[in-house]
């Protein structure tokens, strides 16, 4: 029969270890007359809110310790009542049944392992043997099984949103390319909603959008297909804002290979400190903005080189250690631990954890006294090493003491593992206590980002998507190391996005000062926000750099006209007073950053503009029309004013609301803007209307003056 007690098990590992926290039930238990598969829920309630709450408040605060042991009774009664129990009978069927969810991830170490465990089951079970043990165990590892699934789940998720933006911004480029990226998000996409993984799409779909990405930044893309170009680097690109962006883009794609080299070779790392402290520098590399793509690429070619050898290493083992107990008579741990260890390593994974399972077993046959309890402690000792994996600190912390303690018993002489564990639950209680702000945190950047998801702009867009992520890992229960690392950084990177919208809204009040209610109104009644609208800014580099994978903060020169080169900045116009349009613009469009330069004008051969004044019959006016033409946002005739570099961010937006035409004022000029090629803005500034009107409107409607 099954048994109630796995519930709390699985809510409250990251608390205590699952084998620990079994311990504390089975003997409260029995304290109580019963056995763990016995037990009812009021038996479980009692124990729950005596044994295993003191035990909880060695390692948390009482109120966390109340807190968790009342969502477990929560989900019990829950679970009791939806009938979410197994029935009775053998439990062996199920758990076959669940096992076959994972079978596509055959290369996870727990997915061999549970072979091996479901193995032995069946034929102790058909032998007339207590299997609970190992109903147990296969409990364990679907349960870390479907975490870890999840976790993928949650961040091939997070990468599907991030693709089909950047998909966004390069499907006008058309070519092969750009198929095939069509393509795979459309079957990432599917995966999403079957509930299944595709790295490797996902990695070839990141691949692909980086190009694309480097592509369209430096402006190389141009007539010609994207399978035909050549991809730039940051070093071939001569605009300084371009190679800033490409570089940014690099250093992105850089310490994605970096994870993802990371997670292929996790076995490996952990099990040499050398190769970790390498990594390690790697990463620091990345910090600084030096991390390049073939570094990364002789990093993997480095490691691939060192786990063929280690494996080399662990089938000769293997072979040492089948031998040795080969006249041994096989215990279900043995047998679990020896076929687990085959079927890893022919796969090509290491089986580190196996084989130390193996040395321990037959290093306590071989002692002869005491094996039975040897053997305990060994596997102990092992439980506690994995467990540490996923509490930061806690390997760094017990490495050196369960050396010793191996060493020990490999003496013959006994160990006290009592401090081991503890030392662990109180890292696991930190991490806990952690957990609970980093969920605080969420539900912050989760609740201001709801106050304003209506409001147009990128850096609402990135945040939305940030905090669908943090909904995601908010729900998650107990966290890998990976997983863990995750919700730091995408906390880490929504927070600063708030922030830039905080000062985006500071920017919009300043400009409600300065123009009055009525202007403000009026311009953003063009796009119809409302007036407490956040408009977008450009994060500026060290947080586009962070939190935007795929290069979407800076909008892109034109494919048709690169950018004009920079010169010495300009003095200040002494035509816009100090309460105009700059204000406005400046505000709200440059997000802080560097100081405007005027570049050296061209004026492109394809539409001719006006001069800046113009002479039709009449008494010439008191001040010169200003006149403008803009291509995807860059000047490409006119004064580089402060009012100008503003007006080019807000037609793009205009742009991508289908907009055609813009009439605007503000305390001394009025402005005209008009588009009927899409892309391409003619722009007016005048005193008034009538001599806006009568000098460049036949330019501004038709481009012809």
């Amino acid at each position: 029969m099954a048994s109630l007690h796995r519930l709390p098990v699985q809510m409250l590992g990251d608390l205590v270890s699952p084998r620990a926290l079994e311990r504390i039930l089975q003997e409260a238990a029995q304290a109580r007359g019963s056995t763990l598969e016995l037990l009812d829920i009021a038996t479980l309630e009692d124990i729950l809110k005596k044994e295993v709450f003191k035990r909880l408040q060695l390692s948390v605060p009482a109120p966390l310790a109340k807190k968790r042991v009342s969502e477990v009774l929560g989900e019990l009664i829950k679970a009791t009542q939806e009938r979410l129990l197994p029935a009775q009978g053998s439990q062996i069927p199920a758990l076959e049944e669940a096992a076959r969810r994972f079978s596509l991830y055959f290369d996870w170490p727990e997915t061999q392992r549970l072979r091996g465990v479901l193995t032995v089951a069946r034929q102790e079970e058909k032998d007339g043997r207590d299997v609970g043990d190992l109903v147990r165990e296969a409990q364990n590892l679907i349960d870390a099984m479907d975490r870890r699934l999840q976790e993928g789940l949650i961040e091939q998720g997070q990468d599907l949103a991030e693709l089909r933006a950047a998909f966004e911004r390069v499907q006008g480029m058309g070519g092969k390319d750009v198929r095939r990226l069509d393509t795979l998000i459309g079957q990432i996409d599917e995966a999403q909603k079957q509930g299944t993984l595709l790295p490797g799409e996902v990695e070839r779909a990141r691949t692909i959008t980086f190009n694309l990405r480097k592509l369209l930044e430096s402006s190389v893309v141009q007539t010609v297909p994207s399978d035909q170009a050549v991809i730039p680097t940051s070093a071939t690109i001569l605009d300084p804002d371009a190679q800033a962006r490409v570089l940014a883009l690099e250093q992105e794609h850089a310490a994605q290979q970096l994870n993802l080299t990371e997670r292929e070779y996790t076995p490996l790392l952990q099990g040499r400190a050398d190769l970790r402290e390498q990594h390690d520098r790697l990463r620091a590399l990345h910090a600084q903005g030096q991390l390049t793509a073939e570094l990364v690429e002789d990093w993997r070619t480095q490691l691939k080189v060192e786990r063929e050898r280690t494996l080399g290493e662990q089938r000769a083992q293997l072979a040492r250690l089948e031998d040795a107990l080969a006249q041994a008579t096989a215990t279900a741990d043995m047998r679990i631990a020896l076929d687990s260890a085959r079927h890893l390593l022919d796969s090509g994974s290491l089986a580190t954890d196996e084989l130390q399972e193996l040395a321990g077993m037959q290093a306590a046959l071989a002692a002869g006294v005491n094996a039975a309890q040897q053997l305990e402690t060994q596997r102990e000792l092992l439980d506690i090493e994995r467990s540490a994996r996923n509490v930061p600190g806690a390997s760094e912390e017990l490495a050196p003491l369960i050396t010793q303690a191996r060493a020990a018993l490999a003496q013959g002489a006994g160990v006290d593992i009592t401090d081991l564990w503890t030392r662990l639950e109180r890292r696991m209680g930190a991490a806990a206590q952690e957990r609970e702000d980093f969920d605080a945190r969420a539900d912050r950047v989760v609740r201001e980002y709801d106050m304003v998801r209506g409001l147009a702009g990128e850096t609402t867009q990135r945040l939305g998507r940030m905090a669908d992520t943090l909904r995601a890992q908010r729900r998650l229960g107990r966290m890998s190391a990976q997983a863990r690392e995750r919700y730091e950084q995408t906390l880490h990177d929504a927070e600063a996005l708030l922030a830039e919208a905080h000062a985006e809204y500071r920017a919009a009040q300043e400009v409600t000062a300065t123009f009055g209610q009525d202007a403000l109104s009026g311009l953003l009644d063009v796009f119809d926000f409302q007036e407490s609208s956040i408009l977008d800014t450009d994060p500026g580099p060290a947080i586009a750099a962070r939190t935007d994978p795929f290069g979407f903060a800076s909008a892109p020169p034109s494919p048709a006209q690169p950018s004009p080169a920079v010169s010495n900045p300009a003095a200040s116009d002494p035509a816009i007073p100090a309460a105009s349009a700059a204000s406005l613009f400046d505000t709200l469009l440059s997000g802080g950053a560097a100081p405007v330069t005027t570049p050296t004008p061209t004026t492109p051969d394809h539409t001719p503009a006006p001069s800046s004044a113009f002479s039709f019959t009449g008494t010439a006016p008191a001040e010169p029309v200003e006149t403008w033409l803009f291509v995807q946002g860059q000047i490409q005739h006119g004064a580089h004013t402060l009012a100008a570099q503003g007006m080019g961010a807000l037609l793009q937006q205009a742009s991508a609301l289908g907009l055609h035409r813009l009439d605007m004022g503000d305390a001394s000029h009025v402005w005209s803007a008009r588009s009927s090629t899409p892309g391409e803005w003619r722009v007016g500034r005048a005193l008034n209307w009538t001599d806006l009107d009568e000098q460049v409107g036949p330019w501004l409607d038709t481009g012809e003056s």
